[in-house]
C-alpha cells in the first residue's frame, strides 16, 4: 500500500472519529452521577495535611537512613510510576487503529480492536492529562524535595523557579498511579482493593529513594484518580467503554471485553453491541 493511500486511510479513521465524538456530545445531554466532589476534595486535603504535619518531617530526617538493600529494592519498583510505561503504549495502540483498515475487519475482530482503542484513549487521557496537570502544579509551587530537607527544611517553597529541586509537590510518579488506579477502579470495581494495594505500594516509594515528602505521593495520588474518574465519566457520556451513569460511577458495558470470547459468549457479546451501539459508529 502506498504512503498515500495509508494517509487517507488514516485521515479518514481521524475525521470519522471525531464526528461520533462531535455528533454524541451534541445529541447525549450532560448527565452525570451526583458525586459528591466538595467531600471528596476535603477529604483529600485533610489527607495531605495530616501527612504534612505527621510524616513529612520524620521523612526529611531519615532520609539516608534506609538500609542499601531496601533503597535498591524500592528504586526498581519506583521507575513503574513513570508516566512513560502507560503513555507510550496507548499512543502506539491508538496509532495502529488509526492505520487499521476497519471495513475488512469481522465483527468481533472489530469490536475487540474497537474496545481496545477504547481503552487506550482512557489511559491517554487520564494518565496524560493528570500528568500534565501536575507539572504545571509543582512548578508553579517550587516546593524543595526532601534531598535538600537539611539546607531547605520540609516546607522551603520557590514559585516558578522552574528547577528539579523544587518541584516537590505534587508527585508525578504518585499522580500516574492515582490515574492508573482510577482506571482499574472502573473498569474491575471488584478488584479495586488489589488495584489500589498495588499503586499504592509503588507510590510509596517516592518516599523512601529519597524523591518526595509522603504529603506530595498523598497529594499526587488523589489528583490522578479525580482526572481518572472525570475521564470515565465523559467516556460514560460519549458511551465509550462505559454505560451512561445511573448511580455513583460509570459502570462497563457487558460487551467491553480485551480478551476474545468464543462460542455463544461471543455471539451474545455481538448482539448486545449491536443494541448499544449502531454499526457506522467505529472509532
Amino acid at each position: 500500500m502506498s504512503a498515500i493511500a495509508l494517509y487517507r486511510r488514516s485521515l479518514g479513521n481521524f475525521l470519522d472519529t471525531m464526528r461520533i465524538v462531535k455528533r454524541r456530545f451534541a445529541t447525549r445531554p450532560a448527565r452525570y452521577p451526583e458525586i459528591a466532589w466538595p467531600i471528596w476534595a476535603l477529604a483529600w486535603a485533610l489527607l495531605t495535611a495530616a501527612a504534612f504535619l505527621s510524616l513529612d518531617s520524620a521523612a526529611g530526617r531519615m532520609r539516608g537512613e534506609w538500609t542499601p538493600g531496601f533503597v535498591h529494592f524500592t528504586d526498581f519498583f519506583t521507575d513503574f510510576g513513570l508516566g512513560g510505561w502507560y503513555l507510550i503504549p496507548a499512543a502506539l495502540c491508538l496509532v495502529a487503529a488509526n492505520l487499521t483498515d476497519w471495513r475488512r475487519l469481522s465483527r468481533q475482530t472489530r469490536l475487540l480492536v474497537y474496545n481496545w482503542t477504547c481503552f487506550a484513549f482512557l489511559v491517554l487521557c487520564a494518565v496524560g492529562l493528570s500528568g500534565l496537570a501536575v507539572n504545571l502544579l509543582k512548578y508553579g509551587i517550587g516546593r524543595a524535595r526532601p534531598l535538600y530537607f537539611n539546607d531547605f527544611g520540609v516546607l522551603s517553597l520557590h514559585p516558578l523557579a522552574m528547577d528539579a529541586r523544587f518541584a516537590g509537590f505534587p508527585s508525578g510518579h504518585a499522580t500516574t498511579m492515582g490515574a492508573v488506579f482510577g482506571v482499574l477502579l472502573l473498569l474491575f470495581p471488584k478488584r479495586w482493593h488489589i488495584a489500589l494495594a498495588v499503586t499504592a505500594c509503588i507510590a510509596s516509594t517516592r518516599v523512601f529513594v529519597g524523591a518526595h515528602y509522603p504529603s506530595d505521593t498523598v497529594a499526587g495520588f488523589g489528583l490522578g484518580l479525580a482526572f481518572a474518574i472525570v475521564t470515565g465519566l465523559v467516556f460514560a457520556r460519549l458511551g465509550f467503554i462505559f454505560r451512561r451513569p445511573s448511580s455513583t460511577r460509570p459502570a462497563p458495558k457487558r460487551t467491553f471485553r480485551l480478551l476474545r470470547s468464543s462460542g455463544s459468549k461471543a455471539k451474545t457479546s455481538l448482539a448486545r453491541r449491536s443494541r448499544e451501539q449502531p454499526s457506522a459508529d467505529r472509532p
